[in-house]
């Protein structure tokens, strides 16, 4: 955690006032660029000094083996790693030969600032060189939302006291050499080398490298262009080697002449496409660039900003903290996803290499249900993504002799990348997540042409693979062993909570859309004693339940465990899995995160009002929160229990996962998940906001440190906007579209456009506020509050 705030406290923007070189990890994922197709981490222009230099393209990665101690049956031989491809965000600036460096001089200023509402990270340095000659530097840089394949930056030097001689070195940088990273198995594994230099082309202002990885054989193309613009003659030049292209401009400037280079970059890459293809590809993108020039894009990225803040924004009032991260939030949600087009979401966006720039089950659980009312068309990217690992999924399914479809715990292009079974393929709840994002899409959007060429085709493959999964015992009731749940402290259960209910969703789901789709059922050879058996494996599904507790086990025998002894472990042996052996921690009452919780949000309509709150209670004094996707859930349960201000919390610690680095680890890549979570938090926390069975309802309330919560939703071809503060709660329709049938605490209502209607909030009696294990309480919002105000 860093030990002070780094970010000034704004509504639209993330701004760094002070340069702290050992917060450049952590800084550089916060101001990370993404369109979800190409990354760029927000590194110094001049390279150097650097926590992590990365640049990545979705989906770019190379092979890499698994080796096992001992070999089993159905474990992978080979993984996927995300590589650095090449770096074109490189300008370096020389000051009368003396290369510009935050290390060396003077840095008199240096502030970045990330721009929420415009898209671009914009950097401002005030630097005396050695010598005493004193040069501003504005950079601005982006990725663009409209041009997927180009990135551009925009760098300014000026002489403010004396004249100067400046030489700005712009590169294109293959196969940078990368730190060595951690033992945290969160980490990635850092390839050497990874690309080979296939062809390469140098103009006067422009370049292209084209490289392929050794192993996974993509071919990855580079180029970049220039415009410079300065007083007097200005001498450029271009050289290159097969890794590195380097182009120079150089002039002299008198006091308040600048020097003012545009630079365009262009990406593509292909596992099929010829060596000729690429190049055409990114030389055809770097002249769309050039024709639309620097204020053309920098036009075009803040009208599709724009555009998303009106159907996405989240507006509250009483926390400037939680307002500022859940807009940051939001921003790197959608730059992880809105031009990955027909790619995953991985757990890090393009922010970092964290887990191997892998995707998993949190893409479908958390982040997409952001999309889903946010960009809905982005979360129908992701799902087209998972149809399109189709093939490999059955073809996985075969090899554990099961049929339908077996999704990958974590991957990138398909093929199971996890060594570990017990926390990897046998969590195969990952398939009935996938299925529940497909139904929420369709009732969300009532898309029946996506359901009908995407959505049936994953509901059908993986109520197969339940089918095959579970059986039905002596009793009849639907039984599904040996799996593992959301909580990876425990492993290899029978009968997880989360895991039945969420293949009971799927099966209905299956169902119901072979109904609406008989044509293209058959197609698909369901049969009808399929649709016979997944019905009747959803009525039977069984659901334990320990009687003399009164609470819903995790698993089947979970609250039988003794429990893990909290009182004596220590603050700093957290997280358990890098200080304890799994064997101590399967066999015990320890959950690292949201589990059967999770069930009582996502299958909510499941639970009695009753039932939600003892099982609360229950689970909060186990569950630490190893992972940074817990405190959302537990943030909107806590709030519909009416545990109100520690939901609240909850808010918090989700919401500023990562401007604050709470798990030390923000270095290796923004934790997307988690950032989504701040949005489920207040949507459907405080929101209360529920999609079960396709109705859409709420039931707002808000904590005592919060005046007022206001939302938009898509639903439908609609824009339902919610406001809500402390007594009521208003809800309006933006826009045109036809009537909605919703719901508010219970209470049926259509909204129309022809003015809001507005309901009071009714009171809640909350119990006695749970404990959490010792040490692992979340941060009081209120006293963190009272604390920052009075800094």
């Amino acid at each position: 955690m860093l030990s002070k705030p780094v970010f000034p406290v704004e509504p639209w923007a993330v701004r760094e006032s002070t340069f702290d070189p050992a917060a450049l990890p952590q800084t550089e994922s916060v101001f990370a660029l993404s369109n979800g197709h190409i990354g760029l981490r927000g590194n110094l222009d001049e390279g150097e000094p650097h926590g992590l230099p990365g640049t990545y393209l979705n989906s770019v990665y190379e092979l890499r083996p698994l080796p096992h101690a001992e070999s089993g049956y159905g474990y992978p031989d080979s993984g996927q790693t995300v590589i650095n491809v090449t770096n074109g965000k490189l300008i370096r600036l020389l000051v009368d030969d003396e290369p510009f460096d935050v290390r060396y001089g003077t840095l008199r200023q240096h502030e970045r600032l990330l721009s929420l509402r415009d898209g671009y990270l914009r950097r401002t340095v005030e630097w005396t060189s050695p010598a005493g000659k004193t040069v501003s530097v504005v950079s601005t840089r982006l990725v663009s939302m409209t041009h997927r394949a180009i990135a551009a930056i925009c760098y300014e030097v000026r002489a403010i006291d004396r004249p100067a001689r400046v030489v700005v070195q712009s590169e294109l940088v293959a196969n940078e050499q990368l730190p060595a990273m951690s033992n945290d198995p969160r980490a990635a594994a850092v390839l050497t080398a990874p690309l080979a230099a296939e062809d390469g082309e140098l103009h006067e202002n422009r370049a292209l490298l084209v490289h392929s990885t050794r192993r996974s054989g993509l071919r990855v193309g580079a180029a970049m262009d220039h415009i410079v613009t300065a007083p007097g003659d200005v001498w450029t030049g271009m050289h290159g080697s097969e890794d590195t292209a380097r182009f120079t401009a150089t002039v002299r400037l008198e006091p308040g002449q600048s020097l003012r280079l545009v630079k365009f970059l262009a990406y593509g890459w292909s596992s099929q496409r010829s060596l000729p293809a690429v190049r055409a590809q990114v030389e055809a993108a770097l002249v769309g660039a050039r024709a639309t020039g620097w204020d053309g894009l920098v036009s075009q990225q803040r009208a599709f900003f724009d555009d998303f803040w009106a159907r996405g924004d989240v507006s509250l009032e009483g926390d400037p903290e939680v307002q500022q991260a859940v807009r940051f939030a939001l921003f790197q949600v959608l730059q992880a996803s809105a031009r990955a087009e027909h790619r995953p979401v991985p757990a890090k966006g393009l922010t970092g290499p964290g887990y191997d720039g892998h995707a998993f089950w949190d893409a479908e659980s958390f982040v997409l249900p952001v999309l889903t009312y946010t960009d809905p068309d982005a979360a129908a990217d992701a799902l087209r993504w998972r149809h399109s690992i189709l093939p490999t999924a059955r073809d996985r399914a075969k090899q554990l002799q099961l049929d339908g479809a077996a999704f990958p715990w974590r991957t990138i292009t398909g093929p199971e990348c996890s060594g570990y079974w017990p926390a990897g393929t046998a969590a195969f709840h990952i398939n009935a997540d996938i299925a529940d994002a497909a139904i929420r899409l369709a009732d969300a959007t009532g898309d029946e042409e996506f359901e009908r060429q995407f959505g049936i085709e994953l509901l059908v493959e993986t109520a197969r693979l339940w089918r095959a999964l579970g059986f039905h015992d002596g009793e009849g009731k639907f039984r599904i062993d040996g799996v593992t749940g959301p909580d990876e402290y425990s492993a290899v259960v029978d009968n997880n909570v989360y895991t039945n209910l969420m293949a009971q969703r799927n099966f209905r789901g299956a169902v119901d859309a072979v109904g609406r789709h008989p044509e293209r059922a058959a197609e698909l050879e369901v049969t009808y004693e399929e649709v016979v058996a997944w019905r009747r494996a959803a009525d039977s599904m069984y659901v334990p339940y320990d009687e003399p507790r009164g609470v819903h086990p995790q698993s089947e025998g979970f609250t039988d465990h003794i429990e893990w002894d909290f009182a004596n472990t220590p603050a700093d042996r957290y997280p358990l899995l890098l200080h304890y052996p799994y064997h101590d921690l399967y066999r015990k009452q320890v959950v690292k995160q949201a589990d059967l919780i999770l069930a009582l949000h996502l299958r909510g309509d499941a639970f009695t009002p009753e039932e939600k709150a003892r099982d609360f209670a229950y689970y909060e004094p186990l569950t630490v929160r190893d992972s940074s996707l817990s405190a959302c859930t537990q943030a909107v349960i806590a709030a519909e229990v009416g545990q109100l201000d520690l939901a609240y919390d909850y808010l918090g610690e989700a919401a500023r996962m990562d401007l604050d680095n709470l798990a030390n680890n923000t270095g290796n890549g923004l934790h997307v998940a988690s950032l989504a979570g701040a949005w489920i938090a207040l949507v459907a926390g405080f929101g209360g906001m529920r999609d079960h069975g396709g109705q859409l309802s709420f039931a707002p309330r808000l904590p005592t440190g919060l005046q007022r919560l206001a939302f938009t939703l898509c639903w439908r071809g609609r824009r339902v906007k919610v406001e809500i503060t402390g007594s009521e709660a208003t809800y309006s329709m933006v826009g045109d579209g036809k009537p909605v049938n919703l719901v508010h605490h219970g209470r049926s209502f259509t909204l129309a456009i022809l003015g809001p209607v507005t309901f009071s909030i009714p009171p809640i009696e909350a119990g006695t506020r749970p404990t959490q294990p010792a040490s692992r309480e979340p941060v009081s919002r209120q006293r963190g509050r009272i604390i920052q105000s009075a800094r």
